[in-house]
Formats: structure tokens, sequence, C-alpha cells
């Protein structure tokens, strides 16, 4: 698949879903994928942060995934990335650090679930410090350090 491509086929599969603020669930993913260019991302990473949510939010299917004409390195960083169900803080970082070329994408990730002004559309100050707390967390099990942008 060309990154066109898999650009339009995550957009179709998150059609109508919204974000914890009520936008446009797309604007995350074109983010997160510009996020990883901008950190010098290669191609496979790219295409990876547009399909970073896919199976986790159930938009498209692990069989679908693995039946994808996409590399084996952007479906490995795919599920790297995907959290599972009763998984740990420390086991998700753990399959990101261990993955190639996953941690950049996590990375991108993380700083736009982050950004101040993306959290400052939520109408609640609980879940601003929740989330807040959650990245933060993440970030220091990744090695990222502080700041996420």
């Amino acid at each position: 698949m060309t990154l066109a491509e898999v650009e339009a086929t995550a957009r179709a599969a998150h059609a109508g879903q919204t974000d914890k603020a009520g936008r446009p669930y797309a604007e995350h993913l074109s983010a997160v994928a510009e996020g990883v260019r901008a950190r010098g991302g290669d191609e496979e990473q790219i295409a990876a942060a547009w399909l970073h949510d896919a199976v986790e939010d159930d938009a498209l299917s692990e069989r679908w995934l693995e039946e994808a004409a996409l590399s084996r390195r952007t479906k490995d960083i795919v599920r790297a990335v995907t959290k599972r169900a009763g998984e740990g803080a420390e086991e998700y970082a753990g399959r990101i650090l261990a993955t190639p070329g996953a941690l950049l994408v996590k990375e991108a990730d993380l700083a736009h679930n982050a950004d101040p002004a993306r959290l400052a559309r939520l109408g609640d100050e609980a879940t601003r410090t929740r989330l807040t707390e959650k990245y933060t967390r993440m970030r220091a099990l990744l090695g990222l350090g502080g700041s996420s942008v």
C-alpha cells in the first residue's frame, strides 16, 4: 500500500469516530503521522502512525492487518503500539522498546495526546490531570524524559 492508500484506509476505518474532546479522530491520526515525519520517521513508520489505533479501537481487525499489503516492519510497529486488554504499562512499554521503529511512533502519539491545546478542549479538569499523569508516566517508562513536544 502507498502512504496515500494507508491514509485513506485509516480515515475510512475511523470515519465517524471522535476523540475525547469531540474532534474528528482523523485529526489525531494526521497529527501523529506528521509528528513521525517531523521527527525523521520513514515511510513505514508514517504508515504505522496512520494505523496506530486501528486494531486497538476495532476500526480494523488483526486479520486485516496481517493480510494488508504492508511491510512486516509496519505491521510489527502497529502491533507494538496496540494496547492489549488487561496489559500493564510496563509490559506495553517493553514491547514498544523491543520493536524497531515503534518508539518514534509512540513518541509522536504521546506528544499529540499531551498537547496542552488539545487537553484544554477537555471540559473536565480531573480528566486532564489523569491523562497528563498517564502520558507522563508512559514517557518515563519509554525513557523519553520530560517535555512531550
